[in-house]
């Protein structure tokens, strides 16, 4: 029988635990943290928060594993009228309608984008330069990166169609992501995982299959490998709870510059105490930004998309995440270049920065659910699908 190390409690790590033991392996998880989780932690309360907007989508092969499990649990709907109020910020203004141009690069007869030209030059000779700069920038809401339009075409143009599809994929777990790791790590310890929060490893150990499902940086740090690096993006994160008005907007994208603002509760309202409101935004920012200037260009959608905020403010909070938002790729790469699973000697990443097909967590999903295959030497495409 297998023994099989998982280093790092996130929901890579746990997917890893749950397929290897769902195999017969014998799994032990350590997380450095007290808690699990990693970035899909939601704080206890009384505002039950993400690590920035999160959103599981539908659409990839971890929604059917999850479900067949039973791990996604109650999902928040959200209300018809409430999904109207979503806005769009272009040249300078709220409107409720995209500019037509952006809707050309939506249309299902789209040619796919080419892997080797950057988004902008691409969609431009579609929409025009003004629509392809505004759907560069929608697109951010799953790109977490200040300039869209330079990464590849085809990198951009996926997450843009995930991100508009009609009826939409993206879902909200009731009580934020945390229920969803809650759910799974009861899986793994029914399955026999041992889990041990609170201990950091610093060396791997030897003579058994390592899963190192930590952020790219640490893993590179715990397997002294400078080469484990890609590209991800800076955003400033923004947490703000106000006390409840009628009209403020569901969510707010920004079509002038990449940004997102949302309102968690229209969907959640268990998010927040009652009559009060929590919002969470993302405003990427470039090499020569600053938080401060995020944070302009947030409080002015605020302004604009939830009136007399300031005032109604109860509890807010700001962070800047760097390079842990997930892998973007640019003009001539795509998944298959960033650093690969099977690191030889028995070591194998897992994470949403290295070479596995998907958007945001399917990364994660894929390629733990691969590197338990590889460890185990079952086609990755029967555990993806168990």
């Amino acid at each position: 029988m297998h023994h099989i190390t998982v280093i790092g409690g996130g929901f890579a790590g746990l997917t890893a635990a749950i397929t290897a033991a769902e195999a017969g392996a014998k799994v032990t998880v350590y997380e450095a943290h007290h808690t699990l989780g990693g970035r899909a932690r939601t704080t206890a309360g009384p505002y039950r928060t993400n690590e920035g907007p999160h959103a599981l989508y539908a659409g990839g092969p971890h929604w059917t594993w999850l479900r067949q499990r039973d791990l996604i649990g109650p999902l928040a709907s959200l209300p018809p009228l409430e999904a109207t109020r979503l806005r769009l910020h272009h040249h300078g203004a709220l409107r409720r309608t995209p500019p037509f141009p952006l809707l050309k690069l939506l249309r299902r007869r789209t040619a796919p984008a080419p892997v080797d030209t950057d988004f902008l030059d691409w969609a431009t000779t579609i929409a025009g330069e003004e629509g392809a700069r505004a759907a560069a920038h929608y697109a951010a809401v799953a790109l977490f990166h200040h300039d869209p339009g330079s990464l590849s075409a085809a990198f951009v143009q996926e997450r843009l169609r995930r991100a508009t599809t009609l009826p939409p994929e993206a879902h909200y777990p009731r009580g934020g992501w945390g229920t969803v790791i809650d759910r799974m790590a009861a899986r793994a310890t029914h399955l026999g995982v041992r889990i041990e929060t609170g201990s950091r490893v610093d060396e791997p150990p030897e003579n058994t299959p390592v899963v190192v499902a930590t952020a790219l940086p640490a893993a590179g740090r715990l397997l002294r490998d400078d080469t484990l690096t890609w590209p991800s993006g800076r955003t400033v994160l923004l947490d703000l709870a106000l006390r409840t008005r009628r009209g403020d907007a569901f969510a707010v994208s920004d079509l002038d510059a990449p940004g997102w603002i949302e309102r968690f509760t229209a969907q959640d309202p268990s998010l927040a105490p009652a009559g009060e409101q929590l919002l969470q935004g993302q405003f990427p920012v470039g090499p020569g930004d600053t938080r401060a200037d995020a944070l302009a260009r947030a409080e002015h959608l605020l302004d604009l998309g939830f009136r007399g905020w300031r005032e109604r403010v109860t509890w807010r909070r700001e962070a800047v995440s760097d390079g842990r938002t997930g892998a973007v790729d640019l003009p001539g790469r795509t998944w298959r270049d960033r650093p690969a699973l099977d690191r030889g000697d028995g070591i194998y990443l897992a994470g949403d920065q290295v070479a596995a097909p998907g958007v945001l967590s399917e990364v994660s999903f894929n390629s733990a659910v691969t590197a338990v295959s590889l460890i185990l030497g079952r086609p990755a495409l029967d555990l993806k699908h168990a």
